[in-house]
């Protein structure tokens, strides 16, 4: 009955403030204290009882009203971190406020006229912090007020972390001199001392966040700018040195995310049985992390030089995270601590038990390759220790996963771009290349051909995504090709599986009527042939069965030796592509190939994010080094343009070549392409086919004269035989090795902002935060 009373009591103070025509002056605490202290109300209860259309209301025709109930929450929140919120009223009144202020932000957000309210400055406030300063202090503008109040409370003692005293007679703790460091939330990265779970302290930790999010979220109320020096004011201050307590709470939120076990003790079923406040937590923490770590990236353009520089980063997470360097592999010390951490989260939706779904899931995995991404990129000793040993493949196999989950998802895009990304990032190094060569013995749920090999057999087949992904997908081919590209100097010994497989891939892209029907198409053909320069000039021993793949379907280089040039035979390709379009529109054969279907929609009733633009890969900046290194730049102009290329088959026989091409046939050029003799010349004449063709001209009259001397029908023998020869001396003179790396522009930096706020749109549902306002950074789809 008294919650009902509470709830009737604040909905009636909404209604006297919507339905007020002349101010209510601040000094009136009677009016005001209904909305905090006469009330006990949950965030649902706030968003419920605040409706959108009455606080539009008050901001056009109430704006003073308004003002004024922004300012005195604010207050209450300031007043509440220097006091130390000692009692439970107190408590509860910040604990309104912060609801009050998460529910009403986004509203000051649309509104163009409103935004630069809280960088106003408010009479009274003065630098030291305080709103009710009396000093001759420089005014201090309301966001900064909210931001270091709300700093302050979530290391408030018997609020939102465990008290030091040792008895109740002792003196309270003073939230404004304690040593905030002594308070970090979870052991991890320079905290050696894990506090005892309180699940009232996760909860008050999580609210704050909710509304620190919030106050972040301005950005998503600006539209896409291609200025990458482009700052958000509330994230720059929040990460300045006037936060003193930046690095505890850096520490706090990393350390929680890092050391988060969903599964616990593994009873099964635990996760319906008890409430785990912690993972409300970690979801939050790890959103203002990438959040905070985003901001520097306008500035640094993805450099991690310039975070570590000598005098550091403005940002202070940014030069927290890029400085920390312990790299012992002990899980208590900082580098294995965050790897094996974010390890144990990826991997957690791959667990699988013997009873169905008795297992805890995660779903914030997108916010973990983000932060696996900033650290890599921001923090190169980090780097450098996730590719020292085959942790890294700990790291490789969840990101595959998750890639090959969301394939076929049109409302997953912005997934696979930030995997690709990833593995992009990853394959620009020597020795994420090396750890490949690792076996690879676990049994992921994947659908994938089963086969045994090592993990470089496995992100080879995993690029059946470029056959049976959605059409959305077209983009990121270069990047795909481009990962195999910079591990192949090191894959010692390919399975047949993962042999055929980039034949396959070959003899798809190099038709005639492919290459021409595109401008960009015949770049496929060179990042393949390279792929088998590559392992022939570096690994072939040990390489038998790509070898013997090359042999088995010699026709297709022969053929790419031969293509014809001359205007007739390029015009007879291109009608031959029209005609196959037209008889896959009249044949029902195709619509039962796999990936020849439209992307699975989303599920009824779910919103979906949906990014206006999307990077696509050019390559460009390659210097004459031996290990050559070129950068790949993404042009912010470019938009995503559908495109279907063709269905999945990974079966070593005639077959696959069929249905190929009969995916092939249902390709819509996105770029209209004039294919000309001159045009055709001026590239086919760069197809490193030299050291293929001198390849078989070595081995194939070898292999045909041991066939027909012995009678061979088993193949094993040839493979023997291949495994054993040696074409040394008779291969033309290794080419360098080109080393192909991510370099980030404006343009990604940009891809990133949208992305990150549209999944962190999506992940804040329960208060829906930003729903049914008005957002311009993306375009959300309702469905």
């Amino acid at each position: 009955m008294g919650n009902s009373d509470t709830k009737l009591h604040f909905r009636k103070a909404v209604i006297q403030l919507t339905t007020k025509t002349q101010p209510v002056e601040a000094t009136d605490d009677v009016f005001w204290d209904q909305f905090w202290a006469d009330a006990s109300t949950t965030v649902q209860d706030v968003f419920a009882l605040v409706p959108a259309a009455e606080i539009r209301a008050v901001r056009e025709e109430s704006p003073s009203n308004l003002a004024t109930l922004c300012y005195k929450a604010v207050e209450r929140l300031v007043q509440g971190a220097d006091s130390g919120c000692p009692s439970d009223k107190e408590r509860q009144i910040v604990l309104n406020c912060t609801r009050l202020l998460t529910r009403v932000l986004p509203y000051i957000f649309e509104d163009a006229d409103w935004r630069g309210f809280f960088w106003s400055t408010v009479p009274g406030a003065g630098r030291a912090g305080r709103l009710d300063a009396d000093g001759d202090d420089e005014a201090r503008p309301l966001a900064e007020s909210l931001l270091l109040a709300v700093a302050n409370l979530l290391f408030c003692p018997d609020f939102t972390v465990q008290s030091h005293k040792k008895s109740s007679q002792d003196a309270a703790e003073d939230v404004l001199s304690i040593d905030s460091c002594e308070y970090i939330w979870e052991a991890g990265v320079g905290f050696a001392q894990s506090p005892p779970l309180n699940f009232v302290h996760d909860l008050n930790r999580t609210e704050l966040l909710k509304l620190l999010l919030t106050c972040f979220s301005e950005a998503m109320y600006l539209p896409p700018s291609s200025d990458s020096k482009s700052l958000n004011p509330w994230v720059t201050f929040f990460c300045s040195a006037e936060n003193r307590q930046a690095l505890p709470l850096f520490t706090s939120l990393l350390n929680v995310v890092c050391a988060y076990d969903p599964v616990g003790y593994g009873i099964p079923y635990n996760h319906l049985l008890f409430s785990d406040y912690r993972e409300q937590l970690v979801e939050q923490a790890v959103q203002i992390l990438i959040v905070t770590l985003e901001h520097d990236a306008g500035s640094a353009a993805g450099s991690a030089l310039q975070a570590l520089d000598s005098a550091g980063p403005d940002n202070l997470f940014v030069n927290y995270l890029s400085r920390i360097h312990r790299e012992e592999v002990c899980e208590t010390l900082d580098l294995g601590f965050i790897l094996k951490g974010l390890a144990r989260l990826l991997n957690n939706p791959l667990v699988q038990t013997y009873l169905p779904r008795s297992a805890k899931k995660i779903q914030f995995h997108q916010e973990l390759l983000i932060v696996f991404w900033k650290f890599c990129d921001f923090n190169k000793k980090f780097l450098f220790f996730v590719l020292k040993s085959s942790d890294v493949l700990d790291m490789l196999v969840p990101i595959l996963f998750y890639l090959n989950d969301a394939r076929a998802d049109q409302s997953r895009m912005g997934l696979m771009h930030i995997g690709v990304f990833v593995l992009l990032l990853l394959s620009g190094e020597r020795n994420f290349g090396v750890r490949l060569n690792k076996p690879y013995t676990l049994r992921v749920p994947m659908d994938i051909p089963v086969f045994t090999g090592n993990h470089a057999d496995l992100l080879i087949i995993f690029h059946k995504i470029i056959t049976s992904g959605h059409q959305r997908l077209q983009p990121l081919f270069d990047c795909l090709l481009t990962i195999i590209v910079n591990i192949s100097p090191y894959m010692k010994s390919l399975s047949m599986v993962a042999a055929n497989k980039l034949l396959h891939l070959l003899e798809a892209f190099s038709t005639p009527w492919f290459l021409f029907s595109s401008t960009q198409n015949h770049l496929l053909v060179f990042f393949l042939l390279e792929v088998f320069n590559n392992i022939i000039q570096y690994q072939f021993d040990g390489n038998c069965n790509l070898v013997y793949a090359i042999i088995r379907k010699r026709n297709i280089f022969h053929h790419l030796a031969n293509l014809p040039t001359d205007t007739a035979s390029v015009q007879k390709a291109l009608q031959k592509k029209r005609k196959s379009r037209v008889s896959r529109t009249n044949s029902t054969e195709a619509e039962s190939m796999e990936g020849s279907r439209p992307a699975v929609p989303a599920e009824p009733g779910t919103l979906k994010a949906s990014l206006e633009a999307t990077p696509g890969m050019t390559c460009d900046g390659i210097t004459t080094e031996m290990v050559r290194k070129e950068k790949i730049f993404v042009s912010p102009a470019m938009k995503v343009i559908p495109r279907v290329f063709y269905s999945s088959c990974c079966q070593a026989d005639h077959t696959e070549s069929e249905s190929t091409r009969g995916r092939l046939s249902s390709v819509s050029s996105s770029v209209a392409c004039s294919a000309n003799p001159d045009w055709v010349l001026s590239w086919k004449g760069k197809l490193p086919l030299q050291t293929i063709m001198r390849l078989l001209q070595v081995l194939v009259p070898q292999v045909e004269k041991i066939c027909i001397d012995k009678g061979l029908t088993d193949e094993s023998e040839i493979l023997k035989f291949l495994q054993h020869g040696t074409l040394v001396g008779l291969l033309p003179i290794p080419h360098p090795i080109l080393i192909r790396k991510y370099q980030a522009n404006a343009g990604t930096v940009m891809w990133f902002r949208t992305y990150m706020w549209g999944v962190i749109y999506l992940r804040n549902l329960d208060p829906p935060i930003w729903y049914d306002t008005d957002i311009r950074l993306f375009e959300i789809q309702r469905i």
